[in-house]
């Protein structure tokens, strides 16, 4: 039944450690989804937070959702909004955006607890190149769905019956679901390709153990349960295939290798827009 099994691996970001499930050597992505990282949960002492700064996309949709804590987002289409536990940030880069995530002032003041999931989707060939755009959905307009012992927040695309708010642009999956100790919840099919990642807890995929930062990829269209062996927090992500290769250098994703030497060029060269309010500093290209 099973596919591949992704353990996560420790990677230090913007003074951070996260747990990075794709891309890998063996998986290069799920459905749509070509990126995934499980950020913390890491407690800031009081005046230390998030930094990442400005830095550039192509060719891809970012989504941010958390856990716990807040993040300001700023960007290059003069966005500025706070996300926090339970909200969802779409951000789609098509032909190029310029973005910064930081722990705001207030919450650095203080400290505190940050935790969450950021994704990468690639876009579909006919829309790599669309304008971009970004999109904010609190907490309290994400459809959730309940089932015995389970509450599931769909994200992004449709699952359950439900369809999330975030405007996808192919067939997606992504779900956060919330189980009891012994809940079972049915994958569903609808999706070609799917994954389950477990963030917390521990669970069995049809007799699969599953723990806490592994990923499990299942064959096309099969029928699978996943059980909760204890409270878990765990997340279906996945959906249509991509239409051919999405190459990934950088922030940068693209079906074309010289799409993304030309975006390097650009960043190298300061071509790209400036961030409205974090114009000073700036992530270099690797290299």
């Amino acid at each position: 039944m099973t596919a591949t099994i992704i353990e996560s691996r420790l990677r230090d970001i913007g003074g951070f450690t996260v747990r990075r499930l794709l891309p890998t050597a063996r998986l290069r992505h799920v459905g749509p989804f070509v990126f995934f990282d499980h950020m913390g949960p890491v407690d800031f002492a009081p005046g230390q937070g998030m930094d990442v700064r400005p830095h550039p996309h192509i060719g891809l949709a970012t989504v941010t959702y958390l856990f716990a804590g807040e993040i300001l987002h700023r960007d290059s289409l003069g966005t500025t909004q706070v996300i926090r536990a339970g909200d969802v940030n779409w951000m789609v880069a098509g032909r190029g955006i310029v973005h910064s995530e930081r722990t705001p002032e207030d919450v650095r003041a203080r400290g505190g607890r940050m935790h969450g999931l950021q994704t990468w989707v690639a876009l579909p060939l006919a829309d790599e190149e669309t304008a971009p755009r970004f999109e904010h959905h609190p907490e309290s307009t994400i459809p959730v769905v309940r089932r015995a012992g389970a509450e599931l927040r769909v994200v992004a695309g449709t699952a359950y019956g439900a369809s999330a708010p975030t405007r996808v642009l192919s067939p997606t999956l992504y779900v956060h679901a919330r189980l009891d100790a012994d809940a079972v919840l049915e994958i569903p099919a609808e999706h070609e390709e799917r994954a389950v990642y477990v963030a917390a807890g521990t669970a069995e995929l049809d007799g699969q153990p599953l723990a806490a930062g592994t990923m499990l990829v299942l064959d096309a269209r099969a029928r699978a349960e996943l059980r909760a062996t204890q409270a878990t927090d765990a997340f279906l992500v996945g959906g249509a295939p991509l239409e051919g290769a999405r190459h990934i250098e950088w922030n940068f994703v693209s079906s074309s290798p010289e799409r993304i030497e030309r975006a390097k060029s650009e960043w190298k060269g300061g071509r790209f827009p400036k961030v409205p309010g974090d114009e000073i500093e700036f992530t270099p290209l690797p290299g």
